[in-house]
């Protein structure tokens, strides 16, 4: 650990992958060039049993990995987070970049008393409504927060909000925000996460966000989780769900 960074300052990177074997290496390489070692505890990479080579090239990169019992976003991002040693937790998508300088912003957030955060969202295809959607994650409202904007929160808050909820299939990165809300204050960093664009090309950028926008309504009014995910499922051409 480097001069000046105390034990309750440390950050454990949690990345939550199912056959990220296009992404993860890269990633891991970048994270790693953008930090200095002492600068993060570790990257831990919290695999759902991929069934590529995802945990290999994690690895080989310099990430540790761990394979969770069942596969899900949430259940995969509470065991990591459970795997993990550092005092603050920083979840990221396996096909998402926080800027330069994320580790010592993100300390620095700490430090001045905020429980947790993000970042803004930008994305890697300059469409003009891909644009636009990112520019509303700079409002500090919880109907625009979503996981490809990264979170960072310290292990205290997170475990006593319970964690994400493992019920949840979608929306778990949202529901979370207000739970943490309770424990701590919250702080949209200044900085850009920016994160691929690949499901949106396709599924086309503005069917994408209109289903998006279904989900989250059909979510509000009560849908259950089992009716989200048949929703998800037959509308969005993907494998992770």
């Amino acid at each position: 650990m480097s001069e000046g960074i105390t034990p309750d300052l440390t950050i454990s990177l949690i990345i939550p992958t199912f056959n990220e074997a296009d992404q993860i290496g890269s990633l891991v390489r970048r994270l790693r060039a953008l930090c200095a070692p002492e600068h993060l505890l570790e990257i831990l990479v919290a695999d759902g049993h991929s069934t590529d080579d995802t945990a290999v090239l994690a690895q080989a990169a310099g990430a540790k990995v761990v394979q969770c019992p069942r596969k899900g976003r949430a259940a995969q991002l509470n065991f990591g987070a459970a795997a993990s040693t550092g005092a603050i937790l920083y979840f990221l998508h396996a096909d998402s970049y926080p800027p330069p300088g994320f580790a010592a912003a993100i300390r620095q957030a700490v430090a001045a008393g905020y429980g947790s955060g993000c970042y803004r969202l930008a994305f890697d295809h300059d469409h003009w409504f891909l644009r636009a959607s990112a520019w509303f994650t700079r409002f500090d409202v919880n109907l625009f927060r979503f996981g490809d904007q990264s979170l960072f929160v310290r292990r205290d808050v997170f475990e006593r909000a319970g964690g994400y909820s493992e019920k949840l299939l979608v929306m778990e990165d949202q529901e979370i925000i207000g739970r943490l809300r309770r424990y701590g204050r919250f702080w949209v960093l200044p900085g850009v996460v920016t994160t691929s664009a690949r499901k949106y090309l396709d599924n086309g950028i503005i069917r994408l966000q209109s289903i998006f926008g279904l989900i989250c309504v059909l979510y509000r009014f009560g849908v259950s989780q089992a009716n989200l995910v048949r929703v998800y499922r037959a509308l969005i051409r993907q494998d992770k769900i």
